[in-house]
C-alpha cells in the first residue's frame, strides 16, 4: 500500500525486489567498485541499510563483468542479499571523459582528471580504459549485456550525461540521441528478460525546462519498470530544486523514481516532497572518510556536516550525537575520533562511515514515519526546506 502526502507529492511504499523489499523513499549507498569503502557489508546491514548501487563503468573495467558473472554474480561476490542496483555507465564515461566534469554536471566545478572520452557517435561512446588505456566502446546493447552479468535488481539504460556548461543546442541533440540509445537499451533488455532485473529509463535535458518536460513525456510513454532524473541540475542549490520540481511534473506518477547522484539532506526532503522515491550519493560515506560527520540541520545553524578534524573537537568527550544508536555513537566520543584523524588511523573514517550511514538510514525512515503520520509538510516547512 502506499501512503501519499495531501499537501505535496510525497509518497511511501514498498518495492519488491528479487532480493527483498525496499521501503521508500530510500536512499541508496555506493558500492561503486564492488566494495564499501572502509566497512563491510555485515556493518552495513547493522547500520540498517537497505540497498547499495555498484558502478558498471568501474566493474567492466576492473575486474571485468565476465570475472563477476563467473563468480554469481555482484551479490554473491559480495555477501550482499539485499536488493541492488547498477547504473550504465553513462555519467563516468562523460564526466571522465570532459576531463573531471563529474562534480560541473551536477553544477560544481573543480577537478583535474586527463580526459579519456575519444568520440561519442550514434553507436555509442568511445574512450580509453583508466586502468590500463585499452580503447574500449560502450554502447546501449553493451551496457545492458554486462549489468545483465552483474545481476543487479534494479538496472538503467544508457544515456549521456551532458555538463552544465553545455548550450541548448548541444543538450537537446544529446537528449535526443539518449532517447535513441535508451530504446535501444529497452529492447536489449526486453530480448532476454527473465524478470530477475527491473530497467528505469533516464530523463534529461539539462536546466532547460522544455526540454525536461519532452524527455519526461518521452520516457514515461515507453514501457520502463521506473524512471531516473539525471543530467546536470543547475548551478545552485535553488536552481537544482526548480528543476527537480518542474521534472516531476512530466514524468509518470505511477513509477518508481529516482534521482541521480543527489545526498544532500535538504535535496532529500525536496524531492520527496515532488515525488522522489530513491536518492544515490557518495556523499554520506566520502564525506565520512575526510573527517566529515552528518548532524541535524536544525540543531546545528543549518549546517548539515561538521568536522571532527577541527581543534574544538580535541576534548570533546561526547558522542556526535546522544540519540544516534549507531556502533560509533553508542561507544566513541568526538574527541576520540578527532585524535584518529589527528593519528591517519584509518579507524577514524570507518567509525564515521557507520555513523553517516545510520544518519541517513534514520534520516528516511523519519521521512516515511511523517508521510503516514500527516506531519511531512509540516515538517518541511519547520526545516525551512520548501
Amino acid at each position: 500500500m502506499t501512503h501519499r502526502d495531501l499537501l505535496s507529492q510525497a509518497r511511501c511504499g514498498l518495492l519488491a525486489t528479487p532480493h527483498g523489499t525496499l521501503e521508500t523513499p530510500a536512499f541508496i549507498f555506493c558500492a561503486t567498485k564492488g566494495a564499501m569503502k572502509s566497512v563491510t557489508p555485515q556493518q552495513m546491514v547493522e547500520a540498517g541499510a537497505q540497498i547499495i548501487l555498484a558502478n558498471t563503468y568501474h566493474l567492466s573495467l576492473q575486474p571485468g563483468h565476465e570475472f563477476v558473472a563467473r563468480h554469481g554474480g555482484l551479490h554473491r561476490l559480495l555477501h550482499w542479499d539485499r536488493p541492488m542496483l547498477t547504473d550504465s555507465g553513462g555519467f563516468q564515461i562523460f564526466s571522465l571523459g570532459h576531463g573531471g566534469v563529474a562534480n560541473e554536471i551536477k553544477g560544481r566545478r573543480n577537478g583535474h582528471i586527463p580526459k579519456t572520452l575519444l568520440k561519442i557517435d550514434e553507436d555509442g561512446a568511445h574512450f580509453r580504459s583508466y586502468v590500463d588505456g585499452r580503447p574500449c566502446h560502450l554502447t546501449p546493447e553493451k551496457s545492458i549485456e554486462i549489468q545483465r552479468a552483474l545481476g543487479a535488481d534494479l538496472i538503467l539504460a544508457l544515456d549521456e550525461c551532458t555538463p552544465y556548461h553545455a548550450d541548448k543546442f548541444y543538450t537537446e541533440c544529446s537528449m535526443e540521441r539518449s532517447h535513441r540509445w535508451e530504446e535501444r537499451s529497452f529492447r536489449e533488455f526486453a530480448r532476454n528478460n527473465d524478470g530477475r532485473q527491473a530497467l528505469y529509463g533516464i530523463v534529461q535535458g539539462g536546466i532547460y525546462g522544455d526540454l525536461r518536460a519532452r524527455s519526461g513525456h518521452f520516457i514515461a510513454e515507453r514501457d520502463f519498470f521506473g524512471q531516473a532524473i539525471g543530467g546536470s541540475l543547475g548551478g545552485t542549490k535553488e536552481q537544482m530544486h526548480d528543476i527537480v520540481a518542474l521534472t516531476c511534473q512530466h514524468i509518470h506518477r505511477n513509477r518508481p523514481t529516482h534521482l541521480l547522484g543527489i545526498g544532500g539532506i535538504s535535496d532529500i526532503w525536496n524531492g520527496v516532497a515532488h515525488g522522489i522515491d530513491t536518492f544515490d550519493c557518495v556523499h554520506p560515506t566520502r564525506l565520512a572518510r575526510h573527517g566529515g560527520a552528518l548532524v541535524h540541520p536544525e540543531k546545528m545553524g543549518g549546517k548539515e556536516y561538521v568536522s571532527l578534524k577541527n581543534a574544538r573537537f580535541a576534548e570533546k568527550n561526547y558522542p556526535i550525537d546522544e540519540n544516534c544508536p549507531c556502533y560509533c555513537c553508542k561507544n566513541f566520543s568526538c574527541a576520540y575520533i578527532h585524535y584518529l584523524f589527528k593519528a591517519r588511523e584509518l579507524l577514524g573514517g570507518q567509525l564515521l562511515t557507520i555513523h553517516n550511514v545510520a544518519f541517513m538510514v534514520r534520516l528516511l525512515e523519519e521521512i516515511r514515519s511523517a508521510i503516514r503520520n500527516g506531519s511531512f509538510t509540516e515538517k518541511v516547512r519547520s526545516k525551512s526546506l520548501s
